[in-house]
């Protein structure tokens, strides 16, 4: 009798464990993620959701100039300092490339000196929501302690 009552624990232990569907923390279902993922691979020269996305975002300081423009518009030295001052080739350089890609435009107001001002698109202020979930990634994984080599 004792033996039936184990074998009844174990079925209904397998049964709760076989129904329970793996969850990220916004209650996701990971394995449909990872399909949905691993369906949308593609061979490398192709233009295609990740790959896109990647190409798009490339460059040290691509990322950030979009965090910057998700406030509003801003002139070069603007948005130069509020970078930390990376090199006007550099800025200038991902500026361009991000206006290529449709992410920014870049507006010259005739105006003595020239103001140029730089705004995101639409499918610039689209990238709010990876920008957001990159966030909520570095805040749940922080970066590991440095050694100090004294260890």
């Amino acid at each position: 009798m004792e033996t039936d009552a184990l074998e009844t624990d174990a079925v209904e232990t397998d049964a709760v464990e076989t129904d329970a569907v793996e969850t990220d923390a916004v209650g996701t279902d990971a394995a449909a993620l990872d399909a949905e993922l691993l369906a949308a691979r593609c061979d490398s020269g192709e233009d295609c959701g990740v790959n896109r996305t990647i190409a798009v975002l490339e460059g040290k300081w691509t990322t950030l100039i979009v965090r910057e423009l998700l406030s509003g518009p801003l002139r070069f030295t603007e948005l130069r300092a509020a970078l930390g001052n990376p090199s006007a080739k550099t800025l200038t350089d991902r500026l361009r490339a991000l206006e290529h890609h449709g992410i920014l435009t870049r507006t010259i107001h005739a105006e003595i000196p020239p103001r140029v001002v730089y705004e995101l698109t639409e499918q610039g202020l689209s990238l709010r929501t990876v920008l957001h979930a990159m966030l909520e990634w570095g805040r749940a994984n922080p970066a590991p302690a440095r050694s100090t080599g004294l260890d």
